[in-house]
């Protein structure tokens, strides 16, 4: 059965990650790497007190990139001599705030699978990032990577 065979036959499936803390000290550090130290991020007395949220807020970039901790935790591993490659998003919606302090994990339905050209296939997984106990996930996505093997 060719890769692409593999793939094809896992669209549909859905997996989910483990539960993950997302504190103030991951946040923080978030934040000096991007340089966006924005008080909703940073500073937990001023948040409480200036915003809706009840405390500081990570930042939907700190959120989004922890979709590759999910995924690598979670998808099946790539066969042999296979790699991998971040293509993009088509979309992505940030739709609830995490607050600092809460467990979220990764969701990931694979949507589509097609061949590029040979030796490459693009893959379309669905992505969510849910936030325990709350209904409405963290931010949704349909998140592209290039499959290269040969």
């Amino acid at each position: 059965m060719s890769l692409l065979e593999q793939y094809a036959g896992r669209i549909g499936e859905t997996v989910t990650s483990d539960w993950f803390e997302v504190d103030q000290a991951r946040v923080n550090a978030f934040a000096d790497v991007t340089l966006d130290h924005q008080f909703i991020h940073v500073d937990p007395e001023r948040a409480a007190k200036e915003t809706p949220f009840g405390g500081p807020i990570a930042h939907g970039f700190l959120t989004l990139s922890l979709l590759s901790h999910f995924a690598e935790a979670t998808l099946p591993p790539l066969p042999g001599k296979v790699i991998g490659i971040n293509y993009g998003f088509d979309k992505v919606r940030f739709l609830s705030p995490v607050r600092v302090g809460s467990r979220i994990r990764g969701k990931f339905t694979l949507a589509r699978a097609d061949e590029r050209k040979p030796g490459q296939i693009q893959l379309v997984q669905s992505c969510s990032v849910e936030i325990e106990g709350s209904d409405t996930p963290a931010l949704a996505a349909d998140w592209l990577s290039l499959i290269v093997y040969g």
